[in-house]
C-alpha cells in the first residue's frame, strides 16, 4: 500500500504520484474520454469493483449495475458524471465520491501544507446524511469565527445543504482569498450564521513549549493536523525538548481532524518502543500491520489530550498510545472515523475517492462511528470550548485549561512514580 497516497481526513485529498499520468499521456487520454464518456463510467465501475472495502457493495448486484449503466447512451461528459454519481449513491458511503475536474482541483491540498478557503474539514454524516464539521483547523478563519466540531452545516450563502454532497459544499465554500462566505450551522437545536472571509492558509501543524513544574520541566506539544510536514516538525519539537531535559510530555490532539496515514504512523514511532501502531483490513480480509521501528525519540511519561474534534489520524495515534499503555488519554470521546480512502485521478482529469479499508487499533478496536474513549473524562460544554479556544486562547495548554490541568496532574504523578521507582 502506497501510504503517501492514502488519506484519512474527510476533505483533504493527497494524490499518489503513481496515479498521475504524464502531461502528454494525460492529454491523449483526456481527448479519448471526451469522445467516449461511457469509458469514464466503466473506469469508475472497475475501480470500485477492484478496491471498494465492502465486497457485497452494500448488498447491490455490482455486475448488474455495470450492465445497466453501460447500456445507456451518453451525449457528453456531464451525462457521464451524473451517471457515475448515481452509481456511487448505491454504495451509501459518504466517503466514496466522484469529483469532476473542477471539484477535483478544488479538493486538492498542497503537500506543502498550504490551502485556500476557510479552514474546515467536513463530511457527510453516515446516518443523517447531513454535512457535518469534523473540526476547524486551528488558526484559520473558520476557527477564529467560532465553528466547532460536530456543527451541522444547513446553509451556504443562504442555499440549503439538504441533499448536497461534500464536493458541492466544498465548491461553494471555497473561493478567492478576501471574499466572504456565509455558513449557517445547526448547534444544539439552534441555527447560527457565520460570515467568514476566505484566506490563503499556511498550516504549521506543530507548536511546542517548555513549561516549568516542581517535578521537572514539562514538554507541551500541540499537533493540529497530520499534514506532510507534521512528522518533521514533531521530530524537531521532541528533540529540542529532550535537550532541555523535560521530565514528561503532554501531547495535545484536540480539534485535530486528521490527515495522512503515513504521518500518523511516523509520529507514533517517535513515542513507541515496541508494539503495533495500526492495522488496516481490506475487503479480502488482507491485513496490513504497521509496527514500531524500535527507535523512539523518548520514553518519558506521556499524557494525550483528545476531544470530539480529534478524528481519523488523531484516533490512530491516540489509539496506538492507549492500547500499548504508552500514554493516558484525557478529555472527551473522539470523533469516530475509522475508514481509509485512496484517491485516483481519472482519465479526463476528474477524480475518485474510494474507501479501500477499515483501520483498527492495536487491540483490534474498530473506532468507526464509536470513537475512542479517554482513560480520564474531562468534558467541556460548547460554551466552555468557545471561551477556551476562541476568547481565551492564551489559556490553552495552561493550568487555566481544565483538560490540560487534569493532564498535568496525572503527568506529575507519573513522573513522581517513575522517580520513586528509579531510587529503589
Amino acid at each position: 500500500m502506497n501510504k503517501r497516497g492514502i488519506f484519512l481526513g474527510a476533505t483533504a485529498v493527497m494524490l499518489s504520484t503513481a496515479a498521475v499520468a504524464s502531461f502528454s499521456d494525460r492529454s491523449q487520454t483526456q481527448a479519448f474520454f471526451r469522445e467516449s464518456p461511457k469509458e469514464l463510467v466503466d473506469e469508475v465501475w472497475q475501480i470500485i469493483d477492484r478496491q471498494y472495502v465492502d465486497g457485497t457493495f452494500n448488498k447491490v448486484n455490482w455486475q448488474a449495475v455495470r450492465k445497466e449503466y453501460l447500456s445507456r447512451s451518453y451525449a457528453n461528459r456531464e451525462d457521464a458524471y451524473k451517471a457515475v454519481r448515481q452509481m456511487l449513491e448505491k454504495l451509501k458511503d459518504p466517503y466514496t465520491r466522484f469529483m469532476d475536474p473542477e471539484e477535483f482541483k478544488n479538493m486538492q491540498v498542497d503537500t506543502s501544507g498550504e490551502l485556500t478557503g476557510i479552514g474546515i474539514q467536513i463530511a457527510q454524516d453516515e446516518k443523517t446524511k447531513q454535512l457535518t464539521v469534523i473540526a476547524p483547523i486551528e488558526d484559520t478563519p473558520a476557527f477564529s469565527a467560532g465553528i466547532l466540531a460536530k456543527d451541522t452545516i444547513v446553509k451556504i450563502d443562504g442555499k440549503s445543504t439538504k441533499g448536497m454532497d461534500v464536493n458541492q459544499a466544498v465548491s461553494l465554500i471555497r473561493g478567492q482569498p478576501g471574499t466572504e462566505v456565509q455558513i449557517t450551522i445547526l448547534r444544539n437545536g439552534q441555527q447560527k450564521d457565520f460570515r467568514i472571509k476566505r484566506a490563503r492558509i499556511e498550516i504549521h501543524p506543530v507548536r511546542y513549549s517548555y513549561q516549568n513544574s516542581p517535578t521537572g520541566g514539562i514538554g507541551y506539544i500541540r499537533l493540529n493536523q497530520f499534514s506532510a510536514n507534521a512528522a518533521t516538525e514533531m521530530r524537531d519539537a521532541i528533540k529540542n525538548l529532550e535537550k532541555k531535559q523535560v521530565s514528561g510530555y503532554i501531547l495535545d490532539l484536540r480539534n485535530n481532524p486528521g490527515g495522512l496515514l503515513l504521518s500518523s504512523i511516523e509520529i507514533a514511532q517517535m513515542w513507541l518502543e515496541d508494539g503495533v501502531i495500526v492495522s488496516t483490513k481490506n475487503r479480502q480480509g488482507k491485513q496490513d500491520i504497521e509496527r514500531s521501528n524500535h527507535h523512539p525519540l523518548t520514553n518519558k511519561p506521556l499524557v494525550v489530550l483528545v476531544n470530539d474534534g480529534s478524528a481519523s489520524a488523531s484516533e490512530i495515534l491516540s489509539g496506538a498510545l492507549q492500547d500499548n499503555k504508552r500514554a493516558v488519554l484525557v478529555g472527551e470521546k473522539t470523533f469516530g472515523k475509522g475508514l481509509v480512502q485512496s484517491v485516483r485521478s481519472l482519465g479526463d482529469g476528474s477524480g475518485l475517492a474510494v474507501t479501500i479499508a477499515k483501520y483498527f487499533t492495536p487491540n483490534g478496536r474498530d473506532i468507526n462511528k464509536s470513537g475512542i474513549a479517554p482513560n480520564v473524562v474531562v468534558s467541556l460544554t460548547d460554551k466552555e470550548k468557545q471561551a477556551l479556544f476562541l476568547q481565551n486562547r492564551d489559556k490553552v495548554g495552561t493550568p487555566s485549561d481544565p483538560q490540560y490541568a487534569k493532564a498535568l496532574d496525572i503527568l506529575k504523578k507519573q513522573i513522581a512514580a517513575k522517580g520513586n521507582s528509579a531510587t529503589r
